[in-house]
C-alpha cells in the first residue's frame, strides 16, 4: 500500500534518538575540526590551490554547523517544528549543499595533489587573492545555482508547518527522479575514477619502490585517507539514494533509513581530526593538506 506522506507522523523514537546523538556528536567534533583547520592555515603563507580549498572547506563546514542546532532541537523536541516551513527548507537544503560542496573541494584537493605528484617542479598557486575569490565564488554559485530550481518548489506539498525534513513527495516527479539518479551515479563515478588513479600511483607507478621511504609515499597514503573519508561519508548515501528514489512511497522505514544515511554524510565535518590523528606520528611538522 502506498504511504500517505501528508499524514506522516515523523520518525520512530529510536530513530529520532539515534539522529539526535549523531548530530550532537557531529556538531561538537565538527566545531573542533573547524578550529583545527583555521589554526593550520596560520602556518600556510602561500596562496596555494590547497590553501584556498581548505578555506572553502572551513566555510562549508561552518555554514552547515550553524544550522545543526536546529536539527538537534527538532529531534530533541519530539519533532515539533515552530520556525516555519521556509526556514525548515533552508536548514534541510544545507545538508545537501554541505555534502556536494565538500565533495567538490575534496575532489579538487586530490586533483591538485595528483598533479603536484606528477610534476614536482611546479606548484599550483593563485597569484592574487582576487583570482582565488573568483574561483571559489564560481564553485559556490554553481552548486547553489543548481540547487535553486529545486528549492523553489521544495516542500510545497507539505502543509503541516509543525513537521520538518519531510519533503519526499517531490521524488514522485519523473524529472526529479532522473536528476537524482544522474547525481548519484556521477558522484560514485568520480570517486571511482579518483580511486583508480590512486591505485595507479601506488601499485603501477615505477617509482613506487623508490619512494617507499620518502615523503612522497606518505603523501600518497594521505590521499588514500581522503578517498576513504569520501567513500565512507558520501558513497554509501549515494548508493542508497538510488534505491530510495526508486522505492520511495512504498514503506515508511525507507524514509527513516534515508535520514540515517543522510546524517552519515555530515561525518565529513571532522575530517581534519581524523587526518591529524593518523599522521601525527608520521610527520610532526606536516599537515594533510600540505603538498
Amino acid at each position: 500500500m502506498i504511504m500517505n506522506t501528508m499524514n506522516h507522523t515523523g520518525l520512530p523514537q529510536d530513530f529520532r534518538i539515534a539522529l539526535l546523538v549523531l548530530y550532537t556528536f557531529i556538531f561538537l567534533a565538527g566545531t573542533l575540526n573547524v578550529l583545527l583547520m583555521s589554526r593550520m592555515l596560520q602556518s600556510q603563507r602561500r596562496l596555494s590551490f590547497t590553501k584556498v580549498s581548505v578555506i572553502n572547506l572551513i566555510a562549508v563546514h561552518s555554514s552547515f554547523l550553524l544550522t545543526m542546532p536546529f536539527r538537534m532541537y527538532y529531534y530533541a523536541s519530539d519533532e515539533t517544528w515552530i520556525l516555519g516551513v521556509y526556514f525548515c527548507r533552508m536548514v534541510s537544503i544545507m545538508i545537501y549543499a554541505h555534502m556536494y560542496l565538500a565533495f567538490i573541494f575534496y575532489v579538487f584537493l586530490l586533483i591538485v595533489r595528483y598533479v603536484a605528484y606528477s610534476d614536482q617542479q611546479h606548484r599550483l598557486e593563485f597569484h592574487r587573492i582576487l583570482h582565488a575569490s573568483i574561483a571559489s565564488a564560481t564553485v559556490w554559485l554553481v552548486i547553489f545555482g543548481s540547487l535553486f530550481p529545486t528549492m523553489a518548489n521544495y516542500g510545497n506539498a507539505q502543509n503541516d508547518s509543525t513537521q520538518c525534513f519531510h519533503f519526499g513527495p517531490a521524488l514522485q516527479k519523473p524529472a526529479v527522479k532522473r536528476l537524482n539518479y544522474v547525481i548519484c551515479i556521477l558522484v560514485i563515478l568520480i570517486w571511482s575514477v579518483l580511486a583508480f588513479f590512486q591505485l595507479y600511483f601506488l601499485l603501477l607507478s615505477k617509482t613506487f619502490e623508490a619512494t617507499r621511504q620518502r615523503q612522497e609515499f606518505w603523501a600518497q597514503v594521505k590521499n588514500i585517507a581522503l578517498l576513504s573519508v569520501m567513500f565512507l561519508c558520501f558513497v554509501p548515501y549515494q548508493g542508497f539514494r538510488v534505491y530510495y528514489v526508486s522505492e520511495y512511497g512504498k514503506t515508511e522505514e525507507i524514509n527513516h533509513l534515508n535520514e540515517v544515511f543522510l546524517a552519515v554524510t555530515a561525518f565529513s565535518c571532522f575530517d581534519m581530526i581524523v587526518f591529524d590523528g593518523i599522521y601525527v606520528n608520521i610527520n610532526s611538522r606536516g599537515w594533510f593538506f600540505c603538498l
